[in-house]
């Protein structure tokens, strides 16, 4: 009997190794067929020279602090990847046996917002792990930075930062108060839920999370987070 079992955990051990490397070397193929297509530095070439592209020094400095809290605090530390975030995903992904989150860095995201689909595919995911090492090899954080924040979705039809500050505010992205910018940082998590336009009272609620995170981070003060609800705008 055990020696059955041995040889069925044995068999086990392939299957999962040989799905492991299918895999990888799937998303391998995908990332190298997004370069193929076009390349990262063709890629940035493009963006940037959109008139509606933001640079850091246009932003208003709680605005970036903001997004790093609620997306990826560790974003100036790991490498692309953040190890720790994706095995807090996967421990709640297996015990909600779904899908549910997947744990990407702001340089992930940068590279499925380039380059591929929003499915949730996890050889598009790997592809994507493939891509943030590559980004990360040739640009700069602040770089990362500045290239996501012009080009994630903020629901309403706004794809980057600028449209969303004049859509929803009326106004340039360096003029944003502490409120609309603590406001505009937490819509991306889910744009169709907390679009402005859809549920400012929800969008409120994520609000309020994203200023528990940046307090929980070091990025903010209880009472400056108390000061931002208190203006409302």
């Amino acid at each position: 009997m055990k020696k059955w079992i041995g040889r069925f955990a044995c068999f086990l051990i392939v299957c999962v190794f040989s799905l492991c490397l299918y895999l990888t070397i799937s998303g391998y193929l995908m990332y190298c067929d997004a370069l193929r297509g076009i390349s990262l530095s063709d890629k940035v070439t493009e963006i940037r020279s959109r008139d509606n592209y933001t640079t850091l020094d246009e932003l208003p400095e709680i605005y970036l602090r903001a997004v790093i809290a609620v997306e990826d605090h560790r974003f100036y530390r790991h490498k692309g990847i953040d190890i720790i975030a994706i095995g807090r995903a996967l421990w709640t992904d297996i015990k909600a046996m779904s899908f549910v989150e997947g744990g990407s860095t702001i340089t992930q995201q940068l590279a499925k917002n380039l380059y591929f689909t929003q499915d949730k595919d996890i050889r598009r995911k790997i592809a994507e792990m493939f891509m943030a090492f590559h980004i990360e090899k040739n640009y700069e954080k602040d770089d990362i930075l500045e290239l996501y924040v012009n080009t994630i979705y903020f629901g309403n039809g706004y794809y980057c930062v600028h449209d969303a500050s004049l859509g929803y505010f009326g106004k340039l992205p360096k003029d944003m108060t502490d409120y609309e910018s603590t406001l505009l940082a937490g819509i991306p998590n889910a744009p169709s839920i907390y679009a402005l336009t859809n549920n400012p009272e929800l969008a409120k609620e994520r609000q309020r999370q994203v200023l528990n995170k940046m307090i929980n981070h070091g990025l903010l003060t209880v009472e400056e987070a108390e000061r931002i609800m208190r203006s409302n705008g």
